[in-house]
């Protein structure tokens, strides 16, 4: 793993937020909506956290039917 992965990865699980939808996501897909009713946040800012976890690698997502699902990467590991 390179170093600049490895710093991304870091990153996006230094907060709390993001470390908890990772949690959440490791065990089945979700959509957006189900994430945000488990937090007390608005959908910009989990637009936000979702970001840094894609780009990290850490999660993946889809659109499926005007829905954005989100799931743990397993290739990450």
């Amino acid at each position: 793993m390179a170093k600049l992965d490895e710093v991304l990865i870091c990153k996006a699980l230094g907060d709390p937020n993001r470390m908890e939808i990772v949690k959440m996501l490791s065990d089945q897909e979700k959509c957006g909506c189900k994430l945000l009713e488990k937090f007390d946040i608005t959908q910009p800012t989990l637009s936000h956290h979702m970001k840094i976890l894609v780009d990290s690698g850490l999660v993946n997502d889809r659109n499926s039917y005007n829905r954005w699902k989100s799931s743990f990467s397993r290739k990450s590991s």
